[in-house]
C-alpha cells in the first residue's frame, strides 16, 4: 500500500544540538502525519525552540526540503509547507509504478535468501497488523516492507529516485488512510506478491506492483478533498 512513510531519526539527546539532516528529519515527519499542515508558515525560531538546533541548521534543513519540493521559501515571507496537487501527486504515483514494478521483478531474479526470508518475516508482521487493528505499526512495516524490495532488487538508482519521489506526497493520517477495509485490501496486495516473488515469477510480481501502487492512488484520489487543496 502506498504511500510508504519513513520514521526518521530522532532528535539528539537533551544538550546535544541536532545537525541538519536531523532537523529536516524532524519537519518532514510532522509534515508526513499532519502536524504541519500545506500553507502553515515555518517559523525558524519556533523550530530552534522546539528542536534546539541553530539558526543556521534549522535555515540548512529548510532549504533541503524546499529541494525535495515539501516547502517552499519565498522572500520576505519566509518557510511554509508546500501543497501537493492531485495532478503532482497522480505523475509521481506513475513513475513509482514503474520504478517499484521493475523492483519487485529485480527482487524475484536477484534477492538474497536473507532477504527473502526477511520479506516473509514482515509480511507474517503485516498480517498480525490486520488482525490486531494496528494501522499506525501497518504504515511503518509498509514502508519498511516497500524499501526491502527496492533494495534487495540491488538497483541503487531506482532506490534514489523512489527516495526522491516518496517525499512530497505527505499530510497523510494514518486513521483515514489505513482503515480497516484498507489494510485488508493492501495487505492482501502483499501477500500475492510474496507469493508470486518466491515461486520465482518475476513477470508476475512486477505486474501485481504496478496494480498495488495504482490502487494506492485511487485511494488518494477519493480522499483528495480531504488531503489536497
Amino acid at each position: 500500500m502506498s504511500p510508504t512513510p519513513i520514521d526518521p531519526p530522532a532528535l539528539p539527546l537533551p544538550g546535544t544540538a541536532p545537525n541538519g539532516t536531523e532537523v529536516a528529519n524532524w519537519i518532514r515527519q510532522r509534515i508526513r502525519t499532519g502536524r504541519f499542515v500545506p500553507g502553515q508558515r515555518l517559523v525558524e525560531v519556533d523550530i530552534i525552540r522546539q528542536t534546539g538546533a541553530s539558526r543556521t541548521k534549522v535555515r540548512e534543513a529548510l532549504k533541503r526540503l524546499e529541494g525535495e519540493g515539501l516547502v517552499a521559501i519565498e522572500e520576505f515571507r519566509g518557510a511554509s509547507v508546500r501543497s501537493a496537487t492531485i495532478e503532482e501527486v497522480r505523475q509521481i504515483y506513475r513513475a513509482r509504478m514503474a520504478l517499484e514494478g521493475i523492483s519487485a521483478g529485480d527482487f524475484a531474479r536477484y534477492a538474497s535468501a536473507q532477504d527473502r526470508q526477511r520479506l516473509i518475516d514482515l509480511q507474517a508482521e503485516l498480517d498480525l497488523c490486520v488482525e490486531q487493528r494496528l494501522p499506525d505499526k501497518f504504515g511503518r512495516l509498509n514502508g519498511e516492507w516497500h524499501r526491502l524490495i527496492v533494495e534487495g532488487s540491488g538497483n541503487l538508482q531506482i532506490a534514489e529516485l523512489l527516495q526522491r519521489l516518496n517525499v512530497p506526497i505527505h499530510r497523510l493520517l494514518f486513521e483515514s488512510f489505513y482503515d480497516e477495509q484498507r489494510l485488508r485490501t493492501a495487505n492482501a496486495d502483499h501477500r500475492a506478491m510474496v507469493d508470486l516473488i518466491m515461486a520465482g515469477d518475476a513477470d508476475g510480481a512486477e505486474a501485481a506492483m504496478r496494480r498495488h501502487v495504482e490502487a494506492g492512488f485511487h485511494t488518494l484520489s477519493a480522499i483528495e478533498s480531504e488531503f489536497y487543496r
